[in-house]
């Protein structure tokens, strides 16, 4: 199984959107600090993931996610509630 998910940061509220095959350790190494581009803003709660069965689907999802910013909207207005 392959993931994206959406972490929120909860030193600056921000969010932060990935790709793994292994979301629990994913999230484990987001709050170590193993991840150089999120190491500043940690720690991280995550708030939604989707999961694919294809690798090439949960790449497409996450890269139109983090590029097209209507896709990023959308996906905010249905996950309101667990961003606050």
């Amino acid at each position: 199984m392959f993931y994206v998910y959406v972490l929120k940061s909860k030193k600056d509220t921000e969010l932060y959107t990935g790709f793994t095959n292994n979301l629990k350790k994913r999230v484990q190494e987001h709050n170590r600090g193993s991840v150089t581009s999120t190491k500043p803003r940690r720690p991280f709660e995550l708030v939604y993931f989707e999961g694919y069965k294809s690798e090439r689907d949960a790449r497409v999802r996450e890269k139109n996610l983090k590029l097209r910013s209507r896709a990023s909207t959308q996906l905010k207005k249905r996950i309101q509630a667990s961003l606050l």
